[in-house]
């Protein structure tokens, strides 16, 4: 028999042979699966995420479609920041993020700055709502651009001003101080509200201008169409520019313009898709154009496309395929949550159009669409 120091001996050895054949089994994983070049897809088990920021005209739109998009590609987040198109501008440009988004097209010069050549792509198209908080008035605003401009030049200072009464002569407009509310922070929405203000003002065009980011004659500030809606709110007498979403979200009343044929409009979804088909057949070659002021006699006239931004050479081929194949399902499948939501439906000729520029996004000279 065993003595003590026998049995101990022996379970130290037993235990030593367990370990050792632990030790021999399947050989450990790595953390994350290894991504191969040449099929440039992501890993059945991995979890990409595609990082954009930009605009907060279309985000109720985009933060729709990228909740949708989860369901259709499991394996690909898309994680936005609505930080406004002037952020959007700038993070792409240092590629900080893998897409911009702007409602304001990039200028010459902010294409210049770019370390690569970016695209412009238009996923949908929306209006610009002139909203305002004017209590014992929930409708019926009526405003012609000459009077809109002045309003924002600081030079219509009250609600019974004479311009306004003869504007609306059915409505008892008091005689309290107008409060102008805009954008504080760069933003496409802005960049579709200067250019029609300079559209139709002389004056404006001369000491203002249109730009994502302007130098506001007078008003209060807020960040972002939700910063601006709340602003309107809070504050009785207020007006100022949203996208029309955000309006209607808010339960906020808007004005109806008047239009270049002379009609007075409001912003809706058919009178932005008379806007959008109008200038479609025109679309210049890199895809930046602007539809204000349309001369439809349907059409409401503070409208715009808006873009998402990418860099026409991708430096990842994984995430470059991931990213054309979410723009290709956007500009296609992803258009019928537009309406919805009050977006217009990019028209058919764009859609082509389109169709060409995220063909021609590449890696190393690959083309990374599949389709």
């Amino acid at each position: 028999m065993l003595g003590r120091k026998g049995i101990a001996f022996a379970v130290t050895v037993l235990l030593l042979v367990a370990l050792t054949l632990a030790g021999c089994g399947a050989p450990a994983q790595p953390s994350q699966p290894a991504e191969t070049l040449k099929g440039s897809q992501p890993s059945q088990t991995s979890l990409l995420t595609l990082n954009g920021a930009g605009a907060t005209f279309p985000y109720p739109l985009y933060s729709k479609w990228f909740d949708e998009y989860a369901k259709v590609n499991p394996n690909v987040r898309v994680n936005y920041q609505s930080i406004g198109s002037g952020g959007g501008i700038n993070q792409i440009t240092q590629k900080t993020v893998n897409f911009g988004a702007s409602d304001g097209p990039m200028t010459d010069e902010q294409l210049a700055k770019a370390p690569g050549e970016i695209l412009h792509i238009p996923t949908t198209a929306g209006a610009v709502a002139v909203a305002y908080n004017l209590p014992g008035i929930p409708s019926g605003l009526k405003l012609d651009g000459a009077t809109l401009a002045d309003i924002f030049l600081g030079k219509i200072k009250k609600w019974n001003d004479s311009r306004l009464t003869r504007l609306n002569p059915d409505l008892k407009l008091p005689a309290t101080d107008i409060v102008v509310v805009h954008r504080s922070d760069g933003s496409g929405t802005t960049f579709i509200f200067t250019d029609y203000l300079s559209q139709v003002s002389p004056e404006w065009k001369e000491k203002v201008g249109k730009s994502t980011s302007v130098k506001w004659p007078t008003g209060l500030g807020g960040k972002g169409n939700e910063g601006v809606a709340g602003q309107i709110q809070q504050t009785p007498g207020s007006i100022g520019y949203v996208e029309l979403a955000y309006a209607l979200q808010n339960k906020m009343p808007y004005a109806k313009l008047k239009n270049q044929a002379g009609n007075f409009v409001e912003p809706s979804l058919p009178a932005t898709t008379v806007a959008a088909a109008g200038m479609a057949e025109k679309m210049p070659a890199d895809l930046r154009v602007s539809i204000v002021n349309s001369p439809a006699p349907d059409a409401y006239p503070i409208v715009g496309f808006t873009w998402i931004l990418v860099y026409k050479n991708q430096d990842d081929p994984v995430k470059g395929r991931a990213l054309v194949d979410m723009l290709w399902w956007a500009i296609h499948d992803g258009q019928k949550y537009t309406e919805p939501l009050n977006y217009a439906r990019l028209p058919e000729q764009v859609v082509k159009l389109n169709e060409a520029k995220i063909r021609s996004i590449n890696y190393q000279g690959q083309q990374l669409l599949s389709k």
